[in-house]
């Protein structure tokens, strides 16, 4: 195993979920990487608001977690290597599809990192949503021209927002907060509807479109009424794109209504590790050529022993919120 020489511990920082909104650190002793894995000494991780349904404490939810458990979102630097590694070396900065990353370092498979290019020098990478940003695009099959409802204006929604405009479609972005609608005008849509009245908002996207409706609708909440809210704006044969992430329940559909009009309804979340990452590398590719500035949506930032903190604002989402990080190394 090949250990850099800049390592100084043989111990890190763990967060583990011992209950509903309970969180402690420990300190535990260095994880080795085994043959084809690095050990990625972690700079931080971005918090998902698929975090907060196991942090509420559900019936299917086991505590503690896993040292370092529900953090996927983790970049950092190289700083050991197992047999095998034939592509990365200590020293190297990678954005990582890793799962145990509320830790000052993790474990990966070389498969499941990114190198960062000298572009990205101390910029935060969290990987895993930039990436899945760009994979619910290229499933969206956006055309130049389309008008584009995006349901849900937070971290995945404005990314979307940005993507989309830049393709040539008209967003009309939706969401519930004025700084949400106020900071999408900023990346590129055309017009925002404030995300209140459920029959108010179809009647302005009619308005809007001149009674044609959307030629795509991505819905990027997760919630059932915002899913229902997507669809009805939806012309007929139309794409509905699904890219909130749906944990905390069954759903129920208006199946007539997406028979009557012809829906092609997408399920845009990827489970393929490959695909994952083809996603990450677009993402690294077009913030080094700045065709994306994500670094201004990391609105908030927490140490690690904060994490509960920063789950809970994720949570709550307050005014001006977009995406909280852990940060354990500046």
């Amino acid at each position: 195993m090949n250990i850099s020489a800049s390592a100084r511990t043989d111990t890190m920082s763990a967060a583990i979920i011992t209950g509903p909104g309970q969180v402690r650190i420990e300190t535990l002793p260095l994880p080795e990487p085994g043959p084809g894995e690095v050990r990625i000494r972690l700079e931080g991780c971005g918090v998902c608001a698929s975090n907060l349904v196991p942090w509420s404490g559900p019936d299917w939810m086991q505590f503690p977690t896993e040292p370092g458990g529900l953090g996927h979102e983790g970049w950092g630097v190289v700083d050991a290597v197992g047999d095998e590694v034939q592509d990365f070396k200590p020293g190297d900065r990678v954005a990582a599809l890793s799962y145990h990353a509320y830790a000052t370092h993790d474990i990966a498979d070389q498969t499941a990192i990114a190198a960062l290019p000298a572009a990205l020098a101390g910029e935060p990478f969290p990987g895993e949503p930039l990436g899945c940003a760009f994979n619910i695009f290229r499933r969206s099959s956006i055309r130049p021209g389309e008008t584009v409802a995006i349901v849900g204006i937070g971290f995945l929604g404005m990314l979307l927002t940005e993507l989309v405009s830049a393709a040539g479609a008209r967003v009309i972005a939706i969401s519930r907060r004025p700084s949400s609608l106020t900071s999408a005008k900023g990346v590129g849509a055309s017009h925002v509807v404030a995300m209140d009245d459920y029959w108010r908002i179809i009647e302005e996207v009619k308005r809007l479109t001149s009674g044609g409706l959307c030629d795509c609708v991505i819905e990027a909440v997760g919630k059932q009424w915002p899913l229902d809210l997507a669809a009805e704006l939806v012309r007929e044969r139309g794409r509905l794109v699904i890219a909130g992430y749906h944990q905390d329940g069954p759903r129920q559909v208006n199946m007539q209504l997406w028979n009557w009009r012809g829906l092609d309804v997408i399920n845009a979340h990827e489970r393929d590790p490959a695909i994952y990452m083809r996603g990450i590398r677009e993402a690294i590719e077009a913030a080094a050529a700045g065709r994306i500035a994500p670094s201004r949506l990391y609105t908030h930032r927490f140490p690690l022993e904060e994490l509960g903190a920063a789950l809970d604002m994720t949570r709550d989402r307050p005014e001006g919120f977009i995406k909280a990080l852990v940060i354990y190394d500046e």
